[in-house]
């Protein structure tokens, strides 16, 4: 994939929210990137750098809607039909603090003893809220304004859906079946680096979105996150059961189990939070000790293996429920 600009013949012009811009190819394809994370097509972070994610990305969101992988003008046609502005002012909660400790610990000794595994910053708060990097906020807002950013201050970020952390239940669980989202089947692809969700599709119907058969059931390609999947040694392929999916999870720091794969006798309990290495959202599967979960690194999501889980950037972890349920057929591959 060259780039996401179309001829200016072809754009649909947009008075952005606000007078900054990234550029005019980079906000095209910001565009792409939130039509793609707003159809539950995860990109990775919104940046207007169109990486791998974003281009797996729109490979399977094409598909899905029946159009070739490679359909770069309709793909971009949509975002700028459907993407009312490129950048919005967004304010700071006033709450955001509840979720901000700038002096959180690094050592998990010291974790242990707080109540939550906080932002350490109202940016770091800000740029997971609207599903970018800092690096992004520093580019559209200076680094200065950006350091300073307190509650009740604006920042410009990506016209995205903003991700609710204080919308988030501490343990609330997700464990009764959904008659139609435990029917779903989700593909893990650790080659791909992709979590692909599936519904079943009845076959007398015909659907324009890409198709596979599981025997002699056929299922539709309805959502993709990238992920990070597990060091090689401790990846579990097969098919699971999704179990159940937990809210705001503790994390059980247990040396032994991250080194050696095997859970040892000594542990120490992290209290949850976005910082927490498990994110904001623990979804476990039959097999034990493995789960798809969040994660306090998003800059690291397909960069760098976990010790057998697979991770999700917290905007995509907490939109999991709304996508699968427990019940729900889990092939690892």
């Amino acid at each position: 994939m060259k780039t996401f600009l179309i001829p200016l013949l072809l754009l649909t012009q947009l008075v952005s929210a606000t007078d900054q811009t990234l550029g005019e190819e980079r906000d095209a394809a910001v565009r792409v990137q939130i039509l793609l994370d707003q159809k539950m097509f995860g990109p990775g972070f919104i940046d207007g750098k169109p990486g791998t994610f974003t281009k797996r990305a729109v490979a399977a969101y094409n598909r899905s809607m029946g159009r070739a992988e490679d359909d770069l003008v309709a793909i971009q046609l949509e975002a700028d039909a459907l993407v009312s502005a490129t950048y919005v002012t967004a304010t700071v909660p006033r709450d955001a603090k509840r979720f901000v400790n700038a002096k959180l610990p690094t050592k998990r000794e010291e974790q242990a003893k707080v109540s939550a595994l906080s932002y350490r910053s109202y940016f770091e708060f800000m740029a997971e809220r609207y599903h970018t990097s800092e690096d992004v906020l520093y580019e559209l807002n200076g680094r200065k304004k950006t350091w300073g950013v307190l509650p009740g201050k604006t920042l410009v970020v990506p016209n995205v859906e903003p991700f609710k952390i204080e919308d988030i239940k501490p343990g609330r669980m997700h464990s009764g079946k959904n008659s139609e989202l435990s029917k779903r089947q989700v593909i893990i692809d650790t080659k791909e680096k992709q979590i692909q969700i599936y519904e079943p599709i009845d076959t007398s119907v015909a659907s324009n979105g890409e198709a596979i058969s599981s025997g002699e059931t056929k299922y539709r390609l309805v959502a993709s996150f990238p992920t990070t999947p597990g060091q090689e040694r401790y990846i579990h392929r097969g098919t699971w059961t999704l179990r159940n999916a937990i809210e705001w999870p503790t994390w059980r720091y247990d040396k032994q189990l991250l080194k050696e794969g095997k859970r040892g006798k000594e542990a120490l309990n992290i209290p949850g939070g976005p910082n927490n290495p498990v994110g904001v959202l623990w979804a476990g599967l039959s097999k034990s000790g493995i789960g798809i979960h969040g994660t306090d690194s998003p800059r690291t999501i397909g960069r760098s293996q976990s010790s057998g889980c697979y991770r999700l950037a917290n905007w995509d972890a907490v939109r999991i429920p709304q996508v699968i349920r427990p019940g729900a057929t889990v092939i690892v591959k």
